[in-house]
Formats: structure tokens, sequence, C-alpha cells
């Protein structure tokens, strides 16, 4: 279980399990999610948002991970822009610490 800070005070956090970090590796849910501008701001958050309900709507069989995901993490009361971008860096040094095969990836 790992948190995320959700503000830049530090008086807000959410908690990320190991199973919604897969869950945002198997849909590659955070590939192509930022402009080319590299901030992530709402619009960035709605995007995911949006993104997610179209995967749910279409995957009838694996919605319950997807839902678990937004339950926890991505509708959580607390998450705003800055709680993904903490997020995103969270799940870039838990890739770079998990060892996927090739096959994997």
């Amino acid at each position: 279980m790992y948190t995320i800070q959700a503000n830049p005070k530090g008086t807000r956090s959410i908690d990320v399990s190991n199973e919604n970090l897969m869950v945002i590796r198997k849909y590659a849910l955070l590939t192509h999610l930022i402009d080319s501008n590299g901030i992530v701001d709402e619009s960035v958050l709605e995007k995911l948002k949006l993104n997610i309900r179209s995967l749910i709507a279409a995957d009838v069989e694996n919605r319950k991970e997807l839902l678990d995901l937004c339950i926890d993490v991505v509708y959580h009361n607390n998450m705003k822009a800055f709680g993904l971008q903490q997020l995103i860096m969270l799940y870039i040094d838990w890739c770079a610490k998990q060892d996927f095969t090739e096959q994997e990836a």
C-alpha cells in the first residue's frame, strides 16, 4: 500500500494499492494522457475519468477492477490535479522497481 499526497500542503492523502497500480498498467491508463506541454491540470484528470468510463462501458468482464480503481483512487474525494501528478510519479517509480518480463511489456 502506498500513500500519495493529494494537495501541496500535505493535509490530504490517498491510499493506492499494488492492485490499483497493476490495473493502471494493464489498461495503460497513463499512456498519452498528458499533453505536450507536460502540465497536469484538471483537464488531464477529466480525460483520465472519461477514458476509464469508456473502458468500463466496453469491458463487461473486467469491470470490477476498474470500478475498484475508480472508487479507491480516481474518484476519491481528495483527487485533484496535484494528486494525479503524484499518482503519475508513484506509478513511474513503481514501474521502475518492478521486474516485468519482456512478454508483459
